[in-house]
């Protein structure tokens, strides 16, 4: 049976309710939820941070006893788990809704199907699938972590119209205007963590945390710093919440980083240099869902060798730097135009006199 104008308007409504969690949940999913009896909509909620209840479990409470024999629409597949807090599939069965319409099934495995099967085996009309291409863009990150065992990795580039992140003595502020370094606020706020290499530390000295957005949260730092030459005083270690990736198994230097407020992960690949596929795989043990990445050439260029990077972000600024700047990526020789990294654009806005482009790696 196909859905009607009116559970298209109701679970749109849910996805914009669950993207007001879009810099809070981490590392739960961003969900939203509404309640609709005879055509009125009931009540409304969405979830706000891990913890707290869920985007059913809080309709549920405003809509009360009028719940009964409505129908529930939710932007992801209510769980069937206990975790920090009840299953949301029970207390729908126990307010007695009649129907309940998911935008996607959860891919947690704990969850998987499971929500939609309990409420089924308890008489309620469940049906999934409804704008679920919007669903799952809302949470990619979300949905990586539980398919594939690692975060959205998404890389951040600031460039000149010739493709220059900075002048060859690595001076880089600022390339771009006001306005896209706001927006690039934005993207660390939503992001679980902002990813950098030793590199862009000693050029630039950052600290990485969202300042021109409001932010409840700062995301989790990462340095990958194979040789663990990471300053005490860098300003990045600021206030913790800090990782460095090395190579170098130096447990007096990690005790003075431990100190400094920074935990320390030895990660070595036979070269050497820090696993970066096994970064990404202990990120997501820790719950990371979104990684974005702000480094320079060398760790972007590394980060895309090793398979791992799902979408770039660029802005494009309009001028020139020349050839003798530094270039946003390095990629092996290519001799055929198939054996390009093949991207797929996917947004292009203006902020202030500045160009932003959204594109995302094509599976070879």
């Amino acid at each position: 049976m196909p859905f009607s104008a009116d559970d298209h308007r109701h679970m749109a409504r849910a996805l914009q309710l669950a993207a007001r969690g879009l810099a809070t949940t981490t590392p739960n999913p961003r969900v939203g939820c509404v309640i609709v009896r005879d055509g009125a909509v009931l009540a409304e909620g969405w979830h706000r941070k891990a913890g707290e209840p869920h985007a059913e479990a809080l309709a549920l409470q405003a809509a009360g006893a009028d719940a009964r024999g409505a129908t529930v629409y939710a932007s992801l597949e209510p769980c069937s788990h206990h975790g920090r807090t009840p299953p949301c599939a029970d207390a729908l069965i126990a307010a007695g809704v009649a129907r309940v319409v998911a935008a996607m099934e959860d891919p947690n495995p704990r969850v998987a199907g499971e929500g939609i099967r309990r409420l089924a085996a308890a008489g309620i009309a469940t049906e999934t699938g409804l704008l679920e291409s919007e669903a799952r863009e809302l949470n990619v990150g979300f949905v990586s972590r539980m398919t594939r065992g690692r975060p959205w990795m998404r890389v951040k580039i600031a460039a000149s119209l010739d493709g220059k992140t900075s002048l060859a003595n690595g001076v880089s502020q600022w390339i771009t205007g006001a306005a896209a370094r706001r927006d690039g606020h934005r993207w660390r706020a939503r992001s679980c963590a902002v990813l950098t290499g030793i590199g862009t530390l000693k050029d630039d000295d950052p600290r990485l945390t969202v300042r021109d957005v409001p932010a409840e949260r700062q995301p989790l730092r990462v340095v990958v710093d194979s040789r663990l030459r990471v300053g005490l005083d860098a300003r990045i270690l600021e206030g913790g919440g800090v990782v460095v990736a090395t190579a170098t198994d130096d447990p007096a230097k990690a005790r003075a980083l431990a100190a400094a407020g920074a935990e320390v992960w030895v990660l070595p690949d036979a070269n050497g240099k820090v696993e970066l596929a096994a970064l990404a795989r202990e990120l997501a043990q820790r719950g990371i869902n979104e990684v974005l990445v702000e480094a320079g050439i060398n760790l972007h260029s590394a980060l895309v060798a090793a398979g791992i990077v799902d979408e770039f972000v660029i802005y494009l600024a309009p001028h020139l730097l020349g050839d003798a700047g530094r270039g946003m990526i390095r990629l092996p020789g290519i001799e055929r135009l198939e054996e390009r990294l093949q991207l797929e654009v996917r947004d292009l806005r203006a902020f202030g006199s500045d160009l932003r482009l959204i594109a995302r790696v094509g599976r070879r």
